[in-house]
């Protein structure tokens, strides 16, 4: 059963139904974890943008609604697609936090959106790779550090000096690396904090300028409902004082004429 379904008892249209069935189908590939070499869900994805746009031209499409939903859905399959094409983790940690999953399950079977699940599995997923890259970077320190100390007990390292030089220059490329990736994530969170803040701005001026809008259109329409009464009085007015015009000029002109009739009789 199609989303459609839970919104309405309408008939589904047979593209709405293709459309819905390939999207849910992009997301169950969307849910596993793809190899490198997977193509079918990109090549998916774009017949899901043309199947849409075809949909937005049919003649029984579906609500505005539903179609917001479908767009939101195929929009966040293609921003996850081009986030996975980002070569740093942090970057796709960050672009992962912009993309809006669906609100309404695709399916009856789907407790939560299936684009919802795989938002919350990529975010995972992402966060985990940051965090193997900063363990990797410890582990590769921890690896330069045994291989010192075994040159040293080899003999490859015959100045204890020289030895300690080694240690200290270990110890802080490992410092170093450990206060970059805190400044990358620091600026990372700035950034997500900076990019919510001028959305939630965005947002509000949006809303004052909707309700001053409508408060102008509230008062426009009492206006015109007020000109209009008395428009319409002004008409009523204006058509009774015709009819008594026209009536006495009648009245005058009969009268007249009897008098003329009276005064000027008919020559024999």
């Amino acid at each position: 059963m199609a989303l459609t379904s839970s919104l309405g008892s309408m008939p589904v249209p047979r593209a709405e139904l293709k459309l819905v069935r390939l999207l849910s189908r992009c997301e169950v590939l969307a849910a596993d974890r793809r190899s490198a070499g997977e193509w079918r869900l990109e090549k998916y994805v774009a017949a899901l943008e043309e199947m849409l746009l075809e949909l937005k031209k049919h003649s029984s499409k579906p609500a505005p609604e539903v179609l917001n939903e479908y767009s939101r859905k195929v929009d966040f399959l293609k921003g996850m697609l081009e986030t996975e094409k980002l070569s740093s983790s942090s970057e796709k940690a960050l672009a992962n936090q912009f993309l809006a999953p669906g609100r309404i399950p695709t399916t009856t079977k789907e407790r939560v959106p299936a684009t919802q699940t795989v938002h919350l599995q990529t975010k995972a997923r992402y966060a985990g790779e940051m965090r193997s890259e900063l363990l990797g970077t410890d582990f590769s320190c921890i690896t330069g550090l045994e291989e010192t100390s075994l040159r040293k007990r080899a003999g490859f390292l015959p100045d204890e000096k020289q030895s300690a030089a080694d240690l200290d220059a270990v110890l802080q490329h490992h410092h170093s690396i450990q206060e970059k990736l805190a400044e990358e994530m620091l600026h990372l969170a700035r950034n997500l904090k900076n990019n919510t803040l001028v959305a939630q701005n965005v947002i509000k001026q949006d809303n004052q300028t909707l309700s001053h809008s409508l408060k102008l259109a509230d008062q426009n329409f009492e206006k015109l409902k007020d000109e209009s009464d008395r428009l319409e009085q002004h008409a009523k007015k204006s058509v009774n004082w015709l009819l008594w015009l026209m009536l006495i000029v009648v009245c005058f002109i009969f009268i007249s004429m009897i008098l003329f009739i009276r005064i000027f009789p008919k020559l024999r």
